[in-house]
Parts: structure tokens; C-alpha cells; sequence
């Protein structure tokens, strides 16, 4: 026979165990044991001394009662802890990496302390590379796309457009300028900031003996952006947006406000820069022309073959006449394009003439079906009726 728990707690309970369902027959059980293993040790003759055992046992069992919530506590406890490490850490590592006044400048060179903190700053960003660049938590990857695709767009800018001082014809200027572009793309492949700013020195160098080997005379800044505007256009480096960011974030800012590479890199960003504005103003064209060459419908006419110097290379001549011949092409291919479009259209508007006519003829004299005349009799019938028909052959024979 059922019975319900002697607690009303709607379960059934069990003779076995005393009337108590499964749940508080292991609490009365538990409090059975502890009762009797502290009864051995309660002195009868002490009354004081077995209501504080007494106390004892019941904050005992209640502890064990609480057991979950301590539990909750204590993993909030250890998740709180863990958090304030994480913030001791941080915190650490920019004090560390900051202007602090308690280094002792007097005692340390300030180049041994630069040494120490490139070395550092090498083995963290090492380890946290995949972490810090190009989070997810920004927009440097649409950035990125954005600016490859501006880049692709405007392929076809040429030297002269952007007054660049340099002749690609002369083998050593050729050589630097390849050397320059491999440079900005290699900074892709690095993972400190300290050897992707000398990635972009290296680079920078080469465009500055480029333009010296061109003009044989001292280089300005005039002269250095924009061949830098040029490298990029015609490099198009992965990412840049994104390495530009990094460089930006984690870099020992002393090294970017100070110093060639700061210089350098101060340029990168507004080459970069310039190509996001780049408009037909900015390239002394029309807006028709360039609204035309951004389209990709036609491209700048290459140099003339007269213009070019009894020194230049025979493969770059025939380049730049088969470049001029494709454009030529090009711009046959789209008359025809457009001459067969404007073709098609007056073939089908002629066709829709055509119909219209013919329906309007149609309804105009409409066909009408009329209903078969008499059937005229044979021609050898004695048909006397048909007076019209001449009479029928008769055979004659004739004597011979």
C-alpha cells in the first residue's frame, strides 16, 4: 500500500524508511547518524556543554543544507578573481609600456631601454598576432576590400598623370621600382609592428634612389608622394588598411612621432589617403574622361612611338603598341556593340509594324466564308435540266 510522504511533500514514501520519500529519508538518516555518533561524546552531567554540541549539530546541518548556494558563491568568487587577475595583467603591461618616471634614466641608456622594449614588444604581438589583427570587433576588413577595390579601379593612372620622377626605361630605376613594390606587399607577411615599418623604409628608400638615379639631383617630398602614390596604385598591397590599423595600435608610438620610419609610415597614410579622394580635379582630367576610365570603357592613350628615345627597349615599345592597338579595338568592339543593339531594336520595332498592319487589314475586310454553289451535274449525263452544257458525243462510223 501507497503512502504519501510524512513531510507533504506529495511523493510517496516508504515503510522501510520510516514514512519518508527518497529525498528526506536521506536528510533524517543523516541527521539520525550525526545524533548518534555525538551521543557518545555528550556528558548528561553538563547540560551547557550538550546544548552547544547540540548547536554545533543543527549549524552543521544546516551548512549542508546550503551546500549549493556556497557553491554558486563560490564559482561567482573564482570568476570575480579571475577577472581582477585579467586586470592586473593589462594594467601591468601598459604601465610597463608606457612613459613611466620611476625608470631610472640615469642609470639605464636610453638605448638599451628602446633594445629591451622592441624585444618584448616582438615576443607579445608574436604570440597575440592572430588575436589583435584585424579583430572582429572593427571594420578593418571592409576597409581592406573597400581600398583594393578603389586600387583595381584606378589601374590604369599612369606616371604623367600623377607627375611622377620616374623613367621606368632605365634598367636600374626599372629594378628599384619592382624591389619598392615587393617591399609594401612583403609588410603584409610580418607580424611586429617594428618590421612592418621597416618594410615600408625599405620601400621608401628604393623609391628615393629611383627618383636620384632619374633626375641626378637632391630629392624633396614633392617628388617622393607621389611616386609612393604610384607603388601602392601599382602594388595594390593586401590588407593595408588593416596593417596600416595595426601598426597604428600596437606600435611604440615613440618610434611613429619620431625618426625616419614615423616619417615614412606619416606618408604611407596619406597616400592612402590621396587614392581614397583621387578625383579628375586630382589628375588634371575631364570628368567625362575620368568618369570614362574609372567605367573601363576606354583607357589614357599610351606614348607615341615617335616620342619615345633611340635608347629605349624594343619589348616596351611593342607593349605600349599593343596596349594602343587593344584600346583601338576595344572602341571598334563597342561601336559594333551598340550599332547591333540599336539594330535589333528596329528590327523588332519593324516586326511590331508589321503585326499592327496586317491586324488592322484584318479587322478592316474581314473574311467571310460563304456556303458552296450547287454541285454541277457529270458531263455524259442526260442532264436536261442544264441547257447551257452541249449535248453529249455521240460515235459516228465511218465507211471505209
Amino acid at each position: 500500500m501507497w503512502i504519501l510522504c510524512k513531510k507533504g511533500c506529495g511523493y510517496y514514501g516508504n515503510p522501510a524508511w520510516q514514512g519518508f520519500c527518497s529525498k528526506y529519508w536521506r536528510e533524517e538518516y543523516n541527521n539520525l547518524q550525526i545524533k548518534r555518533n555525538l551521543g557518545e561524546y555528550l556528558d548528561h552531567s553538563n547540560p551547557f556543554l550538550n546544548c552547544r554540541l547540540q548547536r554545533e549539530e543543527e549549524e552543521a546541518f544546516a551548512s549542508s543544507q546550503s551546500s549549493q548556494g556556497a557553491q554558486s558563491l563560490t564559482f561567482s568568487k573564482f570568476e570575480e578573481k579571475k577577472t581582477n587577475e585579467k586586470t592586473r595583467k593589462v594594467t601591468t603591461v601598459k604601465k610597463f609600456f608606457s612613459a613611466s618616471s620611476r625608470v631610472g634614466s640615469k642609470k639605464v641608456p636610453p638605448e638599451r631601454i628602446e633594445k629591451i622594449m622592441d624585444q618584448i614588444e616582438k615576443y607579445i604581438m608574436t604570440r597575440l598576432y592572430k588575436h589583435v589583427f584585424c579583430p572582429e570587433t572593427t571594420d578593418d576588413e571592409k576597409k581592406d576590400l573597400a581600398i583594393q577595390k578603389r586600387i583595381r579601379a584606378l589601374r590604369w593612372v599612369t606616371p604623367q598623370m600623377l607627375c611622377v620622377p620616374v623613367n621606368e626605361d632605365i634598367p636600374e630605376v626599372s629594378d628599384m621600382v619592382v624591389k619598392a613594390i615587393t617591399d609594401i606587399i612583403e609588410m603584409d607577411s610580418k607580424c611586429v609592428p617594428r618590421d612592418k615599418l621597416a618594410c615600408i623604409t625599405k620601400c621608401s628608400k628604393r623609391i628615393f634612389n629611383a627618383i636620384k638615379i632619374t633626375r641626378s639631383k637632391p630629392v624633396s617630398a614633392d617628388d617622393f608622394l607621389p611616386t609612393l602614390i604610384y607603388i601602392v596604385l601599382k602594388g595594390n598591397p593586401p590588407r593595408l588598411q588593416s596593417n596600416i590599423q595595426y601598426i597604428t595600435r600596437f606600435c611604440n608610438p615613440s618610434r611613429l612621432m619620431t625618426g625616419e620610419d614615423g616619417y615614412y609610415f606619416t606618408n604611407l597614410c596619406c597616400a592612402v589617403a590621396f587614392i581614397e579622394k583621387l578625383d579628375a580635379q586630382s589628375l588634371n582630367l575631364s570628368q567625362e574622361d575620368f568618369d570614362r576610365y574609372m567605367s573601363g570603357q576606354t583607357s589614357p592613350r599610351k606614348q607615341e612611338a615617335e616620342s619615345w628615345s633611340p635608347d629605349a627597349c624594343l619589348g616596351v615599345k611593342q607593349m605600349y603598341k599593343n596596349l594602343d592597338l587593344l584600346s583601338q579595338l576595344n572602341e571598334r568592339q563597342e561601336r559594333i556593340m551598340n550599332e547591333a543593339k540599336k539594330l535589333e531594336k528596329d528590327l523588332i520595332d519593324w516586326t511590331d509594324g508589321i503585326t499592327r498592319e496586317v491586324q488592322d487589314i484584318v479587322e478592316k475586310y474581314p473574311l467571310e466564308i460563304k456556303p458552296p454553289n450547287q454541285l454541277l451535274a457529270a458531263i455524259d449525263s442526260e442532264n436536261m435540266e442544264n441547257d447551257k452544257l452541249p449535248p453529249p458525243l455521240q460515235p459516228q462510223v465511218y465507211a471505209g
